[in-house]
This record gives structure tokens, sequence and C-alpha cells, in this order.
């Protein structure tokens, strides 16, 4: 299997939370984790 790695910063509260967000999210879907996440969040 392949192993894909993404580089981002952590929020350190003085960036911009808006685009950090849009960043983070675009990693998820292209992983498959936010559909995984959502997934388990559902379950609780």
């Amino acid at each position: 299997m392949a192993t894909t790695r993404f580089e981002i910063e952590k929020f350190d509260g003085v960036t911009n939370f808006n685009l950090w967000q849009v960043r983070m999210m675009k990693i998820l879907v292209q992983t498959g984790l936010k559909r995984l996440l959502l997934r388990k969040n559902l379950r609780i």
C-alpha cells in the first residue's frame, strides 16, 4: 500500500484560521478520512 504524506503546519492562533481549515479539509477529503471521521462521530 502506498503512503502519502502531507505537510501542514499546526494552527498556532496567529495565522488565518479559515485558510488553515480549508487546507485541512482538503487533505481529509483527498485521503478519504473526512468520510471516516463523520461516520465515527455519528456512531457515538
